[in-house]
């Protein structure tokens, strides 16, 4: 069997790699469990987090438990509805005829019950669930959406999704089934109590198999404890492998590497296997043992019963109940010993749900902020620091000033704090020190919608969602007429691949638009910034990824989408900011250089050595 060591793999955002700045991290095959599978069986602040979120929903809840206790009720009364009908009824002949009717009628009356009950507390209990799972799975995804960049950037989406969906799966399950627990404890009692009210003696010989399941039980929870564990851990395993090759299919066949990760992936599901196969090996050590002991229960009352019937001491209706009663006495402690684990699963992932729930949003309105009036686009840096962490700074007092209607570039290494900055403008992150301005105004001061409607960003990955090329263009502005997406995807020159597809505008893209080239997309993009007619654009590496073909399409697109708006670009391909009303030039995080493009090739200082170093050849100096 192959045996695979973790591969761990740091690379850095195509967008920036500055001192400092948040890295993704892909795990390759990787197995890691960081989180407790299993928690306490009772947590209160759990519970009333969650009851939060149950309380809207409490009457449903109060219904489903009170239809659980109808039938809990139904299965106690049957056998002494049986025990009366032999005692009072066959046991007498035909005078007890009318005892039998009457016991059919009863039998009727608890059959109904028993039938309505389960189906309400199926119903109600089941919906009631789902409203619940319903409000969570909301909570959380609004609060994932309004949580700074900041948390996300350090947060592998593998965890998050697993919270979203894993987790709240296991609180459905807690929440179905603990109505019944409740209807489980009183069946435990009403027929412990109820074989105690028949008969003392037999209902204490009865109880006395009780010890050995107990005794079993303190050997076998620690073993089924650490059992499922390890099947969730492998299951784990297997769900990472399985989607990493999915997503990396295209570098796995460039690579050559099926046969191997077929092995590597095999070599997890086996392990997989066995560990399950344990699992559900303890998992139904009980349903023997539990077995054992009825059939050990019922033959002492048939025995004991049975001399006691003999000898006129005890009613046959009587030991017939106490036959029923032993038959259901330990299907409640069966189910109760499977709620232990489901309510420890539930506070675990109670746990890490709330955990979600009070991730800190480090970036909000501050008390007072202001809508940001229609600005006039210009952007100013005054004297700004910034570090992802405070002691390693990106961008250290930087200070420049964009005029409204400026196309300004950003320029210099990589690591130099470009895609900082610009985030910095956005207010994604907060800066350290000093200020950045929008229109005149701290973004600090003014409300992240009212900023968000005055700024569009493109970026190096276009990122297109699943939809309609339609819904794409206009993401950023729902109020976008069809005639305002036609008309924006003509000027920016996209119209005519959009036609030429089979829906046209109303052509449904896969996941991030892969059907499309990366020209296509980005003009998609652009388009989508367009109709958005913000007053200020930023684009970060927009032209990074595509061929010198389409690059001459993206710029004339780009120039169309500049015109009257204030724009500030990030490139590593110098030629295509050479016509910018000013660049700025970054190293180490410090900007050292400021000017035209034609200024800086004659100051002959970084910016010079960059361009000739790069793109000399592709362009006449003069």
């Amino acid at each position: 069997m192959i045996d695979q060591t973790a591969v761990e793999q740091d690379y850095q955002s195509d967008r920036e790699s500055a001192p400092g700045a948040p890295t993704l991290r892909a795990v390759v095959g990787s197995h890691r469990i960081e989180e407790e599978m299993f928690g306490r069986v009772f947590d209160p602040q759990i519970i009333r987090r969650i009851g939060a979120f149950v309380r809207p929903y409490r009457r449903q809840f109060v219904i489903s438990v009170v239809a659980v206790l109808v039938f809990t009720v139904t299965q106690l009364a049957i056998p002494m509805i049986i025990r009366r009908a032999i005692d009072k009824g066959v046991m007498v002949g035909p005078a007890g005829m009318p005892v039998l009717y009457q016991s059919l009628v009863a039998f009727g009356i608890v059959i109904a019950l028993n039938f309505v009950a389960s189906h309400v507390q199926e119903t109600v209990v089941g919906k009631a669930a789902e409203n619940v799972l319903f409000d969570i799975r909301r909570a959380m995804f609004a609060h994932l959406q309004r949580v700074s960049l900041s948390f996300m950037d350090k947060t592998e989406v593998g965890r998050l999704m697993s919270r979203l969906q894993g987790d709240v799966g296991s609180m459905q399950e807690f929440l179905e089934t603990s109505v019944l627990s409740v209807g489980d404890i009183v069946l435990l009692f009403g027929i412990i109590t109820l074989m105690l009210y028949l008969d003392p003696g037999l209902g204490l010989i009865t109880l006395s198999v009780l010890p050995v399941l107990f005794v079993v039980r303190i050997f076998w929870l620690p073993m089924a404890r650490d059992a499922f564990i390890k099947a969730h851990e492998t299951n784990s395993a297997v769900n990472g492998a399985l989607a990493e090759g999915i997503h990396a299919v295209r570098t796995v066949q460039a690579m050559g590497r099926e046969t191997l990760n077929a092995q590597l992936y095999d070599a997890k599901v086996q392990a997989n296997l066995a560990t399950h196969l344990w699992a559900a090996k303890l998992a139904q050590i009980l349903v023997p043992v539990v077995d054992t002991l009825t059939g050990l229960a019922m033959s002492l009352v048939v025995v004991l019963g049975g001399s006691m019937v003999l000898d006129h001491r005890l009613d046959v209706g009587v030991m017939v109940a106490f036959l029923f009663y032993i038959q259901r006495f330990f299907d409640p402690i069966r189910s109760l010993t499977i709620q232990y684990s489901v309510m420890q699963r539930a506070m675990a992932s109670g746990q890490r749900l709330i955990e979600v729930l009070d991730v800190a949003i480090s970036i909000q309105d501050q008390p007072g902020a202001v809508d940001l009036p229609e600005t006039d686009g210009s952007v100013e840096f005054r004297q700004v620091s910034f570090g992802y962490e405070p002691n390693q700074l990106v961008l250290q007092d930087i200070s420049f000033r964009v005029e409204p209607g400026q196309t300004v570039a950003l320029v210099g290494p990589t690591g130099s704090g470009k895609s900082s900055a610009m985030a910095l403008i956005h207010r994604f992150y907060d800066v350290t020190e000093g200020a950045v301005l929008v229109g005149g105004h701290d973004v600090r001061q003014v409300t992240q919608a009212s900023l968000g409607r005055q700024i569009a960003m493109v970026l190096q990955e276009p990122f297109l969602f699943t939809g309609t090329i339609l819904d794409n263009i206009r993401y950023n502005k729902d109020s976008a007429s069809r005639d305002d997406i036609i008309a924006a995807a003509t000027a920016l020159g996209a119209d005519p691949f959009i036609r030429a597809l089979p829906q046209g505008y109303d052509t449904m893209l896969g996941e991030r638009g892969g059907s499309l080239s990366t020209g296509q997309r980005q003009l998609l993009s652009f388009a989508r910034a367009l109709v958005a007619d913000a007053r200020i654009l930023v684009l970060d590496e927009a032209t990074a990824s595509i061929d010198s073909a389409t690059e001459q399409v993206i710029q004339r697109a780009l120039a169309i989408l500049l015109r009257g708006r204030t724009g500030l670009v990030i490139a590593h391909r110098l030629a295509t900011v050479r016509h910018a009303d000013k660049i700025m030039v970054l190293q180490a995080g410090r900007l050292v250089e400021s000017g035209t493009h034609a200024e800086l090739l004659r100051e002959a200082g970084l910016y010079a050595g960059l361009y000739r170093a790069n793109y000399a050849s592709f362009d006449d100096v003069g």
